[in-house]
């Protein structure tokens, strides 16, 4: 029996050591990403055809460096699209545009569950950017920014040492101007480390 229990705990040590992240100190990384978000429009007294929410679909790339197996600090930029929505108020037609970015810079914490698969958390800051332009009665046109809290949640699979790939709830926080894009985003990524 005793044997055994020091083969099993032998097999378990040699399988921690090939674990897909215990190489990963000294390590940098790049990545890009799918991103879906969530865009919602009040326009006051608007009677529309459209839908006034909705999910846009975006993209991000990003770039990291790995302190050891489980810190790293890691940037990017996400562009979470063009949206616009269509209405009619008061009898006259009108129309909302928004263009959302956001740059991000957050410390990363990789959690691994086994060989392959790991939990990880981010937090950080993010400089958000929303261009908003109306037409008809309501009148909000500009560029804001905003600087504002930045976390993340999420998981990653390794499909080899150097390739993984990940899902992950983003928050950005909100923007000055209070029209079009939700704080938060769902995104789909793949990464190398170099």
């Amino acid at each position: 029996m005793k044997k055994i229990i020091l083969a099993v705990i032998a097999s378990a040590a040699a399988l921690a050591g090939t674990s897909a992240y215990a190489d990963d100190a000294g390590t940098g990384y790049v990545g890009v990403g799918a991103v879906g978000s969530k865009y919602e429009f009040n326009a006051p007294n608007a009677v529309s055809g459209e839908n006034h929410s909705g999910y846009k679909a975006g993209g991000k790339i990003y770039g990291g460096y790995n302190i050891d197996q489980t810190w790293a600090v890691e940037g990017g930029y996400t562009d979470f699209g063009k949206k616009s929505y269509n209405y009619t108020a008061g009898g006259l037609p009108g129309g909302v545009h928004t263009d959302a970015h956001s740059y991000y810079l957050a410390g990363k914490g990789t959690w691994p569950v086994n060989q392959q698969i790991a939990l990880t958390g981010k937090l950080g800051v993010a400089r958000n950017t929303n261009e908003v332009s109306t037409s008809g009665i309501s009148s909000v046109n500009g560029d804001k920014n905003k600087t504002a809290l930045y976390a993340s949640v999420g998981a990653e699979y390794a499909v080899t040492n150097n390739v993984k790939v990940s899902l992950e709830y983003e928050h950005y926080g909100k923007n000055d101007i209070d029209t079009g894009r939700k704080s938060g985003a769902v995104t789909a990524g793949v990464r190398y480390a170099f």
